[in-house]
């Protein structure tokens, strides 16, 4: 499989999302194939960089094809894939291939479906945190390969957000059991 490289990400991030169900994206080996995300730009009131740069969001605003891992709720990480400035995919789901056993231990014994399945259960379970902010995905730690082949992709709201709710920018594998909420 052809591993993806910093300029995949230098695309408009509603281009690039889509594109990212069915990769694989692996950090130390563990990991899986990601299920469920959504997109986020600077037009976007629920994007953190609505209201531009603060040192929260600063990789936001970097280069493209870099991590910004950011702290919710003051316990949850969560991971997003940089694209243009000021825009990012948030990686919601994973269906979990690859080091499960780590992954079971990080997540106490859960059952398979529910590992990955929410952006602060995919960070717990591939042990991220403000310490992957930053990198480059097309190095170590991480590891994000294509698609093999495309599966059906459908579209709906994104979860949790109150400004900019309706905005169909979530995007998932149609009949997945791993994602963090059945569409709407």
């Amino acid at each position: 499989m052809a591993k993806i490289q910093k300029s995949f990400f230098d695309r408009p991030v509603l281009d690039i999302a889509p594109e990212l169900i069915g990769a694989t994206l692996l950090v130390d080996g563990v990991g899986g194939e990601i299920v469920e995300v959504e997109a986020y730009d600077e037009s976007d009131p629920a994007s953190h960089s609505f209201r531009g740069p603060t040192p929260r969001n600063a990789a936001m605003f970097g280069p493209a094809g870099h991590a910004y891992v950011y702290k919710i709720y003051g316990i949850h990480y969560c991971l997003n894939f940089v694209c243009r400035p000021g825009s990012a995919v948030l990686i919601r789901a994973l269906r979990p291939t690859e080091g499960l056993a780590q992954m079971h231990e990080r997540r106490g014994g859960v059952s398979e479906k529910q590992l990955c399945s929410g952006p602060g259960k995919l960070a717990q379970a591939l042990g991220l945190d403000l310490g992957q902010n930053g990198l480059a995905l097309d190095a170590p730690p991480f590891s994000i390969t294509a698609r093999r082949q495309a599966g059906e992709v459908a579209t709906g709201t994104r979860i949790g957000i109150t400004k900019g709710a309706e905005t169909p920018w979530r995007f998932v594998l149609k009949g997945s059991a791993f994602l963090s909420q059945p569409l709407r």
